[in-house]
């Protein structure tokens, strides 16, 4: 989903009260409702999880796009009719669909006997979006109504939700307990992020909402611009340059330029991606232009961050595994018998200084 909300289209330039709260209320209440329905789906066993195979990981295919952080599909009604790169499926009413983080995927969509509908939950850099979208055109999906809302514990909602991608294509025995597990919790917790919470994205008003959508849904596209912004919202690029660094205190052109770093270190982290290919996933033609601006807001160059990354992981392998009152110990534990023999115990115990490293 990457087009501007039609609901949000229709904000006059000089609005300055952001959309009802009786209207948010309904939304929120809406969303709530969708969210409890597919949680009890879930407890009872009867929920479809649906989860494509990672493949052509970030490459640009025509008719299909991606994200750097996983999406979450709650089919209401009607069908959602999904193409990958190298599989398709149709998504039924009240089947779940996680897309990985970075799958390139394209939709369209059906009514069948009810409207199509869904609810769509999309992670961004402390914050998360939950919106339903409705066909506007044949077998054309588009946003209906979208919530943000501030979201700090972020990496644990990541977690859950790559963990059920991890569990959905390795098989492991208890295959169906752990997904069904990891489904659960990943709705309890929207459950309680809807109830509970609303966004610092919401409160803003007018156009400034606007162009943080359009950014937040279209930074991998490089002709992405203030210029390119401001023909969509139809002002000027001064007056939207201005009024968004009025209302946030942040250029518009610095904005752009940070939430594509942020998606960019999130895709370094992935050893497997050549840096060039996350520099034109990130909406940057030129990747010596992408590690300039990288530094400018990291402080580091992507080569360095990443060296730092791995650096990181290898000294968290390389701390000792028991902290005990008068030493350390390096071993992964020891077996009982072992504790009947200590001359076994002494000969198995591994206790050294820890190593050393450098930066």
């Amino acid at each position: 989903m990457n087009r501007l909300p039609p609901r949000m289209a229709k904000t006059a330039p000089s609005a300055r009260k952001p959309t009802a709260p009786s209207g948010r209320s309904r939304d929120r209440a809406r969303m709530l409702e969708v969210v409890e329905r597919f949680l009890a789906l879930a407890e009872r066993r009867k929920l479809t999880v649906r989860v494509p195979r990672e493949e052509g990981m970030m490459q640009r295919v025509e008719g299909m796009h991606f994200h750097f952080k996983p999406e979450v599909f709650l089919q209401t009604s009607g069908t959602t009719h999904f193409r990958f790169p190298k599989e398709a499926f149709d998504l039924r009413e009240n089947e779940l669909a996680v897309i990985p983080a970075g799958v390139p995927h394209g939709e369209s969509v059906s009514g069948g006997a009810h409207a199509f509908q869904n609810l769509v939950a999309g992670f961004y850099s402390h914050t998360m979006s939950m919106h339903f979208a409705r066909e506007v055109a044949p077998g054309k999906p588009d946003i209906e109504v979208i919530e943000f809302f501030d979201t700090p514990d972020l990496d644990t909602y990541l977690t859950l939700t790559n963990a059920v991608v991890a569990a959905y294509h390795n098989q492991p025995p208890a295959r169906d307990h752990v997904l069904r597990g990891l489904v659960t919790a990943l709705l309890g917790l929207f459950k309680d992020m809807i109830a509970t919470g609303m966004g610092e994205l919401n409160a803003d008003i007018g156009k400034v909402f606007q162009a943080k959508w359009l950014v937040r849904e279209q930074f991998a596209n490089p002709k992405l611009s203030v210029a390119s912004i401001a023909e969509k919202l139809q002002c000027s690029p001064d007056y939207l340059s201005h009024l968004f660094h009025t209302e946030t205190g942040e250029k518009l052109v610095h904005y752009i330029q940070r939430v594509r770093i942020d998606g960019a270190a999130v895709a370094l982290r992935n050893p497997s991606l050549y840096i060039s290919e996350i520099a034109y996933s990130s909406g940057f033609s030129d990747p010596a232009y992408f590690a300039r601006v990288f530094k400018k807001h990291r402080g580091e160059t992507p080569q360095e961050f990443r060296a730092r990354i791995d650096r990181e992981r290898q000294q968290q392998e390389a701390n000792p595994k028991t902290i005990y009152h008068d030493h350390v110990d390096y071993s992964p534990g020891k077996p009982a018998a072992d504790a009947d023999d200590p001359a076994a115990a002494r000969s198995k115990r591994v206790s050294r200084k820890p190593r050393r490293t450098t930066d």
